[in-house]
Parts: C-alpha cells; structure tokens; sequence
C-alpha cells in the first residue's frame, strides 16, 4: 500500500489552509471567521486517528458566528511536522500554545475531542495563561483518568491499548491491517458511522508517512507515562497549578473508550474548574462527538462560547 502526500489533506471548504511556526516545528491550521485578531480566538484539537478535517462541521459555524477559529494538525498529524520526538501531552500543550501566540493572539478558547481533549485539560496547568476557556469531548480530567484507570476505561479498550503499546505492529495494523476501521468503529456509537467517504479520508491521514507512528505514541506516553517521573511530574503540575477556568465537558453516552458514568468530574477535581462549569452527555453518540452529533455538538458550542466569551 501506497503512502499519502500530506497535501491531498487540504481539503477545499469555507477555510484557508495556513502553515504556522511554533515551539520549533511547523504546524498545519485550517482557519474560518473573520480575519480580525482583535476576534476572539477558538483552537480545535482532533483526536486519534482524526485530524482538522474532524472538525470540517464546526469551523465554518463558529466562524460564521464571528469567532477566529483554528483547526490546528497536531504534532505528527496531517500537514504539520513529523519529528521522531515530542509526542508527549507537555509537548503538544507547549505546540498549542505556541501556535496561539503564532496566530497573534495572547490566550484562545481551547476545544478538544479524545486525545485533543486531554491536551485542552493539559493546558489549564501547563500554560493557563494561554486559555481562556475549556471546551473537552470525549475526555475525563487526566487526574480522575490516573485516579481510575481501570474504571476510567472500557476492558475491550484497554485490550487495543495494551496492544498499541507493542513496537511496530500497531504502526503496522493501522496503515495495512484493520486497526484504523477498528478504532472508528468499536468506539463510536451510530453503526452508521463512519460512512465510506469518512473512513476512506482517516485511512489516508494515517498513511501519511510517519503519522501513524506519531499518533500510536500519543498513546504510549498516556499509558507508560503513569508510573515514570515524567508523568508524575505532569499531574502534579495539574494539580498544583491549573488556573480555574470556564469548562463545557461533553460525552458520549455510547463511548467505546470511555464509560460515561467516568466522564464528569469528580469531587477532588471540580476544586480546578472554575463557574460555569457545564457537562453535558450525548446519549446516543460515540466518542467522536463532533462528528457522530456535529449539529448538536455545534450548538452546545456555540451557546456556551456566547455565554463565557462572546463575540462583542
């Protein structure tokens, strides 16, 4: 199987295409709204295996709306830079921060789905004077995640996670085998979902060379991180340094990860968010809740941004 020029990902739509530099390595955005930094800022963060294209429903929405809005490729994915390193959650939350400041503008409103989502929680305590707001989809707090690892996660799912972690074959199974059709499927909830058109477009980010490896080790370091220095040394700066801030947390009640009854906060953790704090569940949607309920999702989005940010 053939691999994939990243440029066949820049997909025609109510966006421009743009190229970044940030925290030392390129990043790929797909911008919608108006073109005034003096615009409130929204950065989106796709999960594992998506990449900007997972939001192609909110963009021009939020856009039209008046907010500037940032689908960002995260490091590893899509249009943005490959390097063999740096595919950790501090990284990545250091690679949005940068692309804000990058994007001309001193703090944004941070959304993020699945993996995305545990870099918008990470950015709360990592760099909280970047984020105005949290929006998070798919992803419990990392500290009720390293509190409840086994509750936190369904058993089918932490059997395809204790299968990423071997080298090279889930590289392997994703870009020639049937780990991509897995993971779309097993962990959304609409068997309608993906259509054909949609998994044929993850399928090719993933052959994009060095993608899959650079999303697979997204996963590692969330799993092997646990017990090492350096995830100790991210979750106490969580603890000890998020900035409360605004929060919509979204989940799917037919999560393939993650249970819902995992997803809201818990009481030791609701003391790092600050009021409004708004959870909403979907009950008949997946984990890739942009794209399982995109109008639903949309709304909840937009009437909390007026709420918290507005465009005025």
């Amino acid at each position: 199987m053939s691999t994939v020029d990243s440029a066949t990902l820049l997909i025609d739509g109510p966006w421009e295409h743009r190229y970044v530099a940030a925290n030392g390595a390129r990043f790929h955005v797909a911008l919608a709204g108006p073109d005034d930094r003096d615009a409130p800022l929204v950065v989106l963060l796709h999960g594992i295996p998506q990449f900007w294209w997972a939001w192609r429903h909110q963009l021009p929405a939020l856009g039209d709306a008046g907010y500037r809005v940032a689908a960002m490729d995260l490091r590893g994915t899509g249009g943005s830079d490959k390097p063999p390193i740096g595919n950790d959650i501090p990284t990545l939350a250091a690679d949005v921060a940068g692309v804000v400041q990058s994007l001309g503008a001193t703090e944004a409103v941070v959304v993020g789905s699945g993996t995305g989502g545990e870099i918008a929680w990470a950015m709360t305590g990592l760099h909280p004077d970047r984020v105005r707001a949290v929006a998070v989809l798919s992803a419990p707090h990392p500290l009720d995640a390293r509190g409840h690892p086994r509750v936190a996660i369904r058993p089918s799912a932490l059997r395809r996670l204790a299968f990423i972690q071997l080298p090279s074959a889930p590289e392997r199974a994703l870009t020639h085998g049937d780990l991509l059709t897995q993971l779309l499927h097993e962990w959304s909830g609409d068997p309608g979902w993906p259509d054909a058109r949609t998994e044929a477009t993850y399928r090719a980010a993933a052959r994009v060379p060095f993608a899959a490896h650079s999303q697979m080790e997204q996963l590692r370091w969330l799993v092997r991180s646990m017990p090492r220095l350096d995830g100790r040394r991210y979750h106490a700066a969580l603890a000890e340094r998020t900035r409360p801030l605004p929060v919509l947390q979204l989940h799917g009640g037919r999560d393939g990860l993650r249970p819902a009854f995992r997803a809201a906060l818990s009481r030791d953790t609701s003391a790092l968010v600050a009021k409004p704090y708004q959870f909403e569940l979907l009950a008949r949607a997946g984990h890739y809740l942009a794209e399982e309920e995109p109008e639903r999702v949309t709304e909840l989005l937009l009437t909390w941004l007026d709420e918290v940010v507005g465009t005025a």
